[in-house]
């Protein structure tokens, strides 16, 4: 069948995707005797569709997985979606506001009836938008968060924590959302700048500073640093009486090392009860604590006449008495306030006390390499010591410094959607409460009721690498400890740990940290060998796409239904760097769909000679050096490929293909034509370039009928050797004509003559040196004369008057000039401290390889005036 004049991405992707799901080509075997090697998808959120962020995500997972299948190895890439239980929740509850109902009125039954009926939906789309992307998964592993067998797990691992201890439940500050009513992780708060009013507000002898004055009715704690000089006259203890919001008050004298005195006065009173500082300094010194706003974010009776007030409302309310009663000191306008929102609803964040279950990071809880680790512990030592390497390293220090500062995990949440925490509570004969904690529902006559709270997402997300290589069959037998359910999945003996774990770097803390802590705890390994962390794709104008701003978003799917996924694909590891933001700018899909068709045109010229035969060798120089180039792209790209050097081996595929096999290697055929050689190095190009543009390479396979299998299904083979010596001869020529080539477009000169002294490869290859260069003819010469080639060992002249080859010296040193500018220019460009510290680092990189590009370029220009001028 001829291939068609151009590549029809939308014509060939469907079908193609079929073939590789009929053939069953992407189920793994754990029962293989091949080198497992396993990649966990992180799962991606129901909450609708997939964004282009996911596309990158997808493109290097499926990248590594097609790569590792080419050298041989049994691969499990295992696909699945989380049940994303926060912003979920915000979703479904938005949908009801918009009815005019709320969750409370429908009850937990039929809410939880309507999000199941609407993450249906949002996974098949999201499974479909990942077939479309290429992706090489095993779809009969795929797995969901909140599945039956992920449920157990999930349950088995919080049981087997509180039973060690390790879980308790208690009270303790939170971040409460009053918004969706419920309390969320201190990495789901997103800090947003605002403008506000910072008041200074007399208190007895002490002048205090806060923004936050709707918060004080319960302050009775003055707190200052121990070593302030300032107030050394006042002791620990010491007491006085201040007039306040609402009368007179007792306050007591707190000395502590956490107060700046340098912030405001030095002095501040504390509200342990919506302060997370403000808390742990009243833990420290056995202070009380007074709720002031409710969990629906209004003043309690505490407040006074403000009691039932929202905190808008309340605040100029109180401001107002204050000055009445002569407490105003000051107004700042303008202050510059950090606010606490709610990332998944964003919700103003109000830090409450709140009866929760947390996790202890810093009790014993991990036997690791014979010692007893807390959590904190064994998340900084399998970093620490190299058991899991973080790429780029620079992320390295970001996670030393976040696990320094972690607290315990609160992992309560007041939503219905998740999973619900496995704990139910009755009362004794005494009043008294029982608390049973299991995997399943207790079986005796009292009446129970279960906690109606479920978990953080992030903790059942924390078990993916491990919960979902459990066998789902064995979970219904629950005589079965997790410990056994381990021992007897055959898919967890196989691929755990995990190669590699690829995701973004924003959840380096949310999810792979947690990964860590949850699968040394269950298993006693760590969930992956790597952590690659990808950047952000941006929009064309290099700012962060957001729902807010319709016009910054890159919608996956459409880009490919235009383009094609490879074109897509290809544009998204072009210039990418690990940890890295980049722009996607629509210039870089066309050149890709270009590239693409490219490989295509290859094809259509190679189609022309058949099938080929097992009969393949070099023939002549040509041959030799193709294979020599083919040999050094397949190792370096493999290289860089098994080292995450992404951009780097799509860089080494773009020149091979481009560059050596279309504008050398197909243009030398066609003075003399190799054809089985011709069709064995596309047939391995083809295979080299399958993990970076699958589709379009199984395309030309599948039309040119090569083999019985799917490309998908081939391995790299050892490729045939070359002649070194006949290798570098035709680079020889090739830096002949390429001089000859830059020399006749400077001068605009056609028709001219190339002469030399007697070599014998030139006189060889005459036929291919006049094709490829575009001189009119070669002569060999006694005596040379014209303009003398400089880039070669042999003596080869341009047959050309003086006049002309000083005309060529003059443009020469007017490229120099031009160099030297464009140096200058990037040299200052990249001494501008303004400039390194607010450029994207892909901008900032690419400055640097057009410095470099351009000071290369400048010494071929150099060296060949030299040259020139020594004539």
């Amino acid at each position: 069948m001829k291939l068609p004049p151009t590549y029809d991405a939308s014509a060939n992707e469907p079908e193609i995707y079929k073939l590789w799901e009929d053939s069953n080509i992407f189920a793994a075997d754990a029962k293989s005797q091949k080198e497992h090697f396993s990649i966990m998808m992180p799962p991606p959120n129901e909450t609708g569709t997939l964004h282009i962020g996911h596309a990158l995500g997808t493109t290097l997972q499926d990248i590594l997985a097609r790569h590792a299948r080419m050298q041989g190895k049994d691969v499990l890439w295992l696909p699945g979606t989380d049940h994303a239980a926060l912003p979920t929740n915000a979703l479904i509850e938005e949908q009801l506001r918009k009815e005019g109902i709320t969750k409370h009125e429908i009850g937990r039954e039929e809410f939880l009836r309507r999000t199941k009926e609407f993450v249906s939906q949002s996974r098949n789309t999201i499974n479909k938008q990942i077939k479309v992307m290429g992706a090489s998964v095993d779809w009969g592993r795929s797995r969901y968060t909140l599945s039956d067998p992920l449920s157990r797990i999930v349950n088995e691992v919080f049981v087997k924590m509180y039973n060690d201890g390790l879980i308790y439940r208690g009270y303790r500050i939170v971040n409460w959302d009053p918004k969706l009513e419920t309390n969320v992780s201190d990495d789901e708060v997103e800090y947003m700048e605002e403008k506000t009013k910072l008041y200074t507000l007399k208190y007895g002898p002490f002048e205090i500073v806060t923004a936050r004055p709707e918060t004080k009715f319960g302050d009775k704690y003055v707190v200052m640093h121990p070593d302030d000089k300032r107030y050394a006259k006042y002791r620990e203890g010491d007491q006085f009486e201040a007039e306040w919001i609402n009368g007179k008050v007792k306050a007591t004298i707190i000395k502590d090392d956490v107060i700046d005195p340098s912030f405001g006065t030095g002095v501040m009173t504390i509200t342990p009860w919506h302060s997370q500082v403000d808390f742990e300094i009243a833990e420290r010194h056995n202070l009380d604590r007074e709720q002031i706003i409710d969990l629906q974010g209004r003043l309690l009776p505490i407040a006074g006449e403000f009691n039932g007030l929202e905190i808008d409302q309340a605040r100029p309310k109180i401001i107002e008495k204050l000055k009445t009663k002569g407490l105003l000191v000051n107004v700042e306008d303008n202050y510059l306030h950090n606010v606490a929102t709610n990332s998944r609803g964003h919700g103003i964040i109000e830090p409450q006390i709140r009866l929760q279950w947390f996790i202890d990071v810093n009790k014993p809880a991990v036997l690791w390499k014979g010692k007893k680790l807390s959590f904190k512990q064994v998340m900084q030592t399998v970093v620490r010591e190299g058991d899991i390497k973080i790429i780029p390293a620079t992320f390295d220090k970001m996670y030393f410094h976040w696990i320094d500062n972690l607290r315990d995990w609160c992992i309560s949440r007041q939503i219905w959607w998740g999973h619900q925490i496995p704990v139910w509570y009755s009362e004794d004969h005494n009043g008294q409460e029982e608390i049973y904690v299991s995997v399943l529902a207790p079986k005796s006559d009292k009446k129970w009721h279960r906690d109606p709270d479920t978990l953080d997402t992030w903790f059942s997300s924390a078990l993916w690498t491990f919960a979902t290589l459990i066998d789902p069959v064995l979970t219904k037998n629950y005589d079965l400890s997790l410990e056994d359910l381990l021992k007897n999945s055959p898919d967890f003996q196989a691929y755990h740990p995990t190669d590699v774990m690829e995701t973004a770097w924003d959840i380096l803390f949310f999810w792979v940290a947690r990964m860590i802590l949850a699968t040394t705890y269950a298993t006693g390994q760590i969930p992956f060998k790597t952590v690659y962390l990808h950047g952000l794709v941006m929009s064309e104008n290099g700012g962060k796409m957001s729902k807010s701003k319709p016009e910054t978003i890159i919608d996956p799917i459409e880009v490919i239904n235009e383009y094609g996924a490879d074109a897509l694909r290809l544009a998204l590891i072009q210039g990418m760097t690990a940890g890295s933001s980049q722009k996607l700018v629509r210039s870089k899909v066309i050149t890709n769909r270009n590239f693409c068709n490219k490989l295509w045109n290859i094809a259509r010229y190679v189609e022309n000679f058949g099938q080929g035969n097992n009969q393949v060798a070099p023939q002549d120089i040509a041959d030799h050096w193709i294979l020599k180039r083919l040999i050094q792209t397949k190792d370096k790209i493999n290289n860089d490929l098994d080292n995450f050097r992404f951009s780097d081996a799509y860089n080494k595929l773009y020149h091979f293909l481009w560059d050596d096999l279309a504008d050398w290697y197909v243009e030398a055929s066609k003075v003399k034509a190799n054809k089985d050689l011709l069709i064995y190095i596309l047939k391995n190009t083809l295979i080299i370039a399958h993990p970076l543009a699958p589709y379009v390479t199984e395309a030309i396979w599948q039309n040119l009928n090569y083999d019985d299998r799917p490309l998908a299904a081939q391995s790299y083979i050892r490729l045939i050797d070359h002649d070194e010596v006949m290798a570098n001869n035709f680079s020889l020529v090739k830096d002949l004509v390429s001089e000859t080539r830059r020399i006749l477009h400077l001068l605009n000169e056609k028709d001219i003559s190339l002469i030399y002294l007697k070599d014998e490869l030139i006189y060889k290859n005459q036929t291919l040196i006049k094709k490829l260069s575009g001189v009119k003819d070669l002569k060999e010469v006694s005596v040379g004369s014209g303009l003398k080639l400089t880039g070669l060992t042999s003596s080869v002249w341009l047959a050309i008057s003086p006049e002309k080859a000083e005309d060529y010296l003059k443009k020469l040193k007017q490229r120099k000039e031009q160099h030297l500018s464009h140096i200058s220019r990037l040299e200052n460009r990249l001494n501008n401290k303004s400039y390194l510290n607010q450029a994207p680092i892909e901008v900032i990189n690419e400055t640097k390889k057009q410095l470099d590009d351009f000071k290369k370029q400048l010494i071929e220009i150099s060296r060949e005036i030299k040259a020139f001028e020594a004539i």
